[in-house]
């Protein structure tokens, strides 16, 4: 059998400035994450806010509340090789674990410019069956996740990973803001 090696799972991350990054477009990841809060999140359920910008991708930093989340808490992603496991970084803070997963998506599809992933099992299980999920269950925030997760969005741009949540791609913020409102409402 063969097996495949992939790099260390050890991210090496570089940083190009410890500046806050000043792009305009933050100021609409922190509305999005504030618009969160209506749907009634409990403080163990997280998100993650990513957004393409050119060749670089905003994300929110590690261990941060995404409902409560300023500009200081987003991080750019100047550039990140899957091969070597390096990445190239813009912020005060760490990149969130799911950074590679999200640049792996939004590079391999141009139809997707934002993504919203929710990690709660309760919205897993609320809608197991009314949208698409992963086949696999696979260890997250690896390759393996992230081809999971492309193949998966082949049928859907909202799917759910299996036991981890959901997640909300669109071509841009506004087209997710729009099918949280339709599919969470006000409430979980």
């Amino acid at each position: 059998m063969n097996e495949r090696i992939l790099p260390s799972p050890m991210l090496q991350t570089f940083y190009v400035s410890r500046e806050t990054s000043n792009c305009p477009l933050i100021s609409e990841m922190i509305k999005l994450g504030k618009n969160l809060t209506e749907i009634k999140l409990s403080n163990k359920e997280t998100g993650v806010v990513s957004l393409d910008y050119g060749k670089r991708l905003l994300i929110n930093a590690k261990n941060i509340d995404v409902k409560n989340m300023t500009q200081h808490d987003v991080v750019e992603i100047v550039d990140y090789d899957p091969l070597k496991n390096i990445m190239m970084v813009i912020g005060t803070k760490d990149p969130c674990l799911e950074t590679p997963v999200h640049w792996i998506i939004q590079k391999a599809r141009h139809d997707i410019n934002a993504l919203l992933q929710i990690n709660s099992t309760i919205l897993f299980e609320r809608f197991k069956g009314t949208f698409p999920s992963t086949e696999k269950e696979v260890k997250p925030n690896t390759l393996d996740s992230a081809k999971e997760i492309l193949k998966t969005l082949r049928t859907g741009k909202i799917i759910l990973i299996k036991n981890q949540g959901i997640l909300f791609a669109g071509i841009n913020l506004k087209e997710i803001q729009d099918a949280l409102q339709n599919y969470l409402g006000g409430q979980i």
